[in-house]
């Protein structure tokens, strides 16, 4: 009896410490939960402030051969000069908690955006994870996008070649680029969540 007891109590506490992070994980059509979070280049970042533009988060760890793929291909930094350049916010967010894959530094992925001539708004810094779980990130990459009502309009991969192969990125279809191009069109996103791929993120314990 004392066993059985003890053994709720602990699925209790256990359930009360994650329930949180389920709760708090954004879904497609939910406005998208506010963040302040401190990026690579010293600047302190809001959501709020961006309220009027499309955002877009990518979930990144430079060690993992999915992001690699993008990188090493172009196609990210693409993406981003294209994006950007038509007025969209592209957050970076690195959630790999220290001594795991893809932790880094500030000034690490300072040089790392300028060793790949990336080009988002800014890196976020996030490891100790609580932007990743806010949104529920799984994968890297796992792609977001904000519309300018501060309204979550994609959730998942960023395209459908499930692979680290980086021929593959040649006729793929990219969901980010569909899905920015619907929204800026006015209209609805045909596709608005997808299964993300890559590697798991890292989060710390």
């Amino acid at each position: 009896m004392k066993r059985s007891i003890l053994y709720s109590g602990t699925a209790f506490l256990i359930a009360v410490f994650l329930l949180p992070k389920l709760m708090q994980a954004a879904r497609v059509g939910d406005t998208a939960p506010d963040f302040t979070a401190t990026a690579s280049d010293g600047r302190t970042y809001h959501l709020s402030d961006y309220k009027g533009k499309f955002v877009v988060l990518e979930w990144h760890n430079n060690g993992c051969p999915y992001t690699r793929k993008h990188y090493e291909s172009g196609n990210m930094q693409r993406l981003q000069k294209e994006w950007t350049a038509r007025g969209v916010v592209w957050f970076t967010v690195i959630s790999s908690a220290p001594n795991t894959q893809g932790y880094v530094t500030a000034s690490e992925e300072n040089g790392y955006l300028a060793k790949m001539q990336a080009a988002p708004t800014a890196a976020l810094l996030d490891p100790s994870g609580p932007l990743g779980h806010l949104y529920g990130a799984k994968t890297t990459p796992h792609m977001f996008i904000i519309n300018p009502q501060g309204q979550l309009i994609y959730d998942g991969a960023i395209d459908d070649r499930a692979t680290t192969d980086l021929s593959d990125v040649n006729g793929a279809t990219n969901y980010v680029t569909v899905a920015l191009q619907e929204a800026m069109a006015g209209k609805p996103v045909s596709t608005p969540a997808t299964r993300p791929y890559g590697c798991s993120v890292k989060y710390g314990n």
